[in-house]
């Protein structure tokens, strides 16, 4: 470690990882001691059901640099992340999962790309080691991001992520339950970038995210930070519309022509079944919007702390 290093704060969400949290340590200390001047851990416990939190005080406990944090209910990875980043004190904030997926001796990567000017730099795996909903679900945020950032970096971000911390003022008061760590971080900044880093497999157990989880959490990039399923519902209401201009020239055109009309009731019903289904399709995705919109006003936190471990001042 040299004078010039930065001090950084390492975040990291925490969910029924009790037998891996000590590795975890074990591996971080010495790449933090040697790559910065100054250095914390953060451990937010999301509520797990395992000892999680027993582990994280007993972690805090043996070393000073580790604070502890646990939240009164399951409230999700980002909104985790936030409660971690809120409280950090050191000038650049580092973020990596619980189950060693992200190595701890790849940091310096990110910290040496950080420091080339980026505001922030995600650890892009070289090659992805999830299964195919996550990959799906990653799409969609990816999606999402891309639109947000208006730059190829999205496609390559990763929870695997540095940052300078002045950027969490952007979204100092930003209070809804529908978080995405990524999105908040363009508020602050353009200067983003990714580099190539070595991602492990999962050392212990099987991931948390469950089908469900990942449907609801595709859904909340969507709704909660784009507008692009009201720009798809106007594009399906004008097609609908442009449609039923044509079939209504091909009835007066034929009646005009030939002086019949166009039997069959299975025109007819297949006909109003398409532009009902387009109208409560749109429904559906004002409904959404409308729903976030309550969901807001009634000012729900994106987190209730419940307890806390302290390290050194």
């Amino acid at each position: 470690m040299v004078d010039s290093a930065p001090s950084l704060s390492v975040v990291i969400p925490v969910y029924n990882s009790s037998r891996i949290l000590p590795e975890l340590v074990t591996r971080l200390e010495p790449v933090l001691a040697r790559e910065a001047r100054t250095f914390e851990l953060i451990l937010v416990d999301d509520h797990s059901r395992d000892e999680s939190w027993r582990v994280v005080r007993e972690l805090s406990e043996l070393h000073p640099w580790i604070r502890g944090i646990r939240l009164m209910r399951n409230y999700g990875q980002h909104n985790a992340l936030l409660c971690g980043i809120r409280t950090v004190r050191h000038e650049i904030v580092l973020t990596m999962d619980d189950d060693l997926q992200h190595p701890p001796d790849q940091i310096p990567i990110l910290l040496a790309k950080l420091a080339q000017g980026n505001d922030v730099v995600y650890g892009s795996p070289r090659e992805e080691r999830h299964g195919l909903w996550r990959d799906l679900s990653s799409v969609v945020t990816k999606f999402v991001l891309q639109k947000a950032m208006s730059s190829r970096t999205a496609s390559r971000s990763s929870a695997f992520r540095a940052f300078r911390t002045p950027l969490r003022d952007a979204f100092a008061n930003y209070q809804s339950q529908f978080v995405s760590i990524d999105v908040l971080l363009t508020w602050g900044t353009t200067r983003f970038e990714a580099v190539d880093v070595r991602h492990d497999a999962r050392r212990e157990g099987q991931s948390n995210y469950t089908f469900r989880k990942l449907v609801v959490h595709a859904l909340n990039m969507l709704t909660g930070f784009s507008v692009f399923p009201l720009q798809l519902a106007s594009w399906i209401g004008f097609a609908s519309t442009l449609l039923g201009l044509l079939i209504l020239v091909y009835v007066v055109g034929r009646y005009l022509l030939e002086g019949s009309g166009v039997p069959g009731f299975p025109f007819l019903a297949s006909i109003v079944a398409l532009f009902s289904g387009a109208q409560l399709f749109a429904l559906g995705i004002m409904g959404e919007y409308l729903a976030r919109m309550h969901f807001r006003m009634l000012e729900r936190p994106a987190y209730t702390v419940g307890e806390r471990t302290f390290g050194e001042s």
